[in-house]
């Protein structure tokens, strides 16, 4: 007699789409999204309380009427300082004037480095040559010390930290443009399209920036979290935007002396030091993702 054995009873029955793991590009849009998400709520929220700075502040910055070291309650929602400052609204002036700062330094940095990593990669070879040992010099000279030496020479003031960032990041900024716009301008689209009479600069703006500025996404988002830390160094030592401008470098050295009896006044600044430069850099990483079709290609 012949037996005949269900196939559901040795191969087991037949799998579950729902059970089945997520694919590679599934996670990778997931990450993204979340990325996204999580970089655009904490950025926003240092750019809500920079906007509101600009209307309205719970006290003057120069208000001293609080009393010294005043614990947070219902009236100082972070507390005071040593002075009798509200830290709330210096919290809120220095998220301003952080945001003033990056976008100031990251603007010039982008202008002055893409505009010489453009011209390095069309100029002629002795010409490439000189703006890249220019580029090694300025990449090997420390940021800070740049920054330090154009303030101490311009002197301690908000426009002197942005200048002195800002042309600090370019060179980093002009060797990827450089590096970028070689490798698009030996692709065949760009030699059919000089085939077609386009002109060097009509090149440079319809084919070679569109292929290169996803790229530089990811760096100019860092060079944010740089100057922004770079901005609070310089106020730590006292060559930042001078008072009654109020910046996070310049509370957390203020606050050293009495961290252990108020310690807000170190940990508030920092708190918002860290979201800043972690939003913007998640938030980047997620924006390049959606610009660069080839990133998601590969992942």
């Amino acid at each position: 007699m012949t037996v005949t054995i269900p196939t559901e009873s040795v191969a087991g029955p037949p799998p579950d789409p729902a059970a089945a793991p997520a694919s590679p590009r599934g996670r990778s849009r997931t990450r993204r999204s979340v990325n996204l998400a999580v970089g655009g709520i904490l950025f926003g929220v240092i750019v809500v309380i920079a906007v509101v700075s600009l209307f309205w502040t719970p006290y003057a910055l120069d208000d001293t009427t609080g009393g010294r070291l005043v614990a947070p309650s219902p009236e100082y929602w972070a507390g005071t300082d040593r002075l009798g400052h509200d830290l709330f609204s210096q919290l809120m002036v220095g998220a301003r004037l952080a945001l003033v700062v990056g976008f100031g330094s990251v603007l010039i940095a982008a202008v002055v480095g893409i505009t010489l990593g453009l011209v390095a990669a069309v100029a002629n070879r002795w010409l490439d040559d000189a703006i890249s040992s220019l580029l090694d010099i300025a990449i090997a000279f420390p940021t800070l010390l740049l920054a330090m030496l154009i303030v101490a020479w311009r002197g301690a003031s908000t426009e002197s930290a942005i200048l002195a960032i800002g042309f600090a990041g370019a060179a980093i900024i002009a060797r990827l443009t450089r590096v970028t716009t070689t490798r698009v301008l030996a692709q065949d689209f760009i030699t059919a399209s000089r085939t077609s009479g386009t002109g060097p600069w009509r090149l440079i703006g319809l084919h070679v920036l569109p292929n290169v500025w996803p790229t530089l996404v990811v760096p100019l988002a860092l060079q944010f979290g740089g100057a922004v830390v770079a901005e609070a160094s310089l106020s730590y030592l006292g060559l930042g935007s001078p008072p009654p401008n109020a910046s996070w470098g310049r509370m957390l050295q203020e606050a050293q002396g009495t961290v252990l009896v108020a310690p807000t006044a170190a940990i508030l600044p920092g708190i918002l030091l860290v979201a800043t430069i972690i939003g913007m850099n998640l938030l980047a990483d997620g924006l390049r993702d959606v610009a660069d079709p080839a990133s998601r290609s590969i992942r």
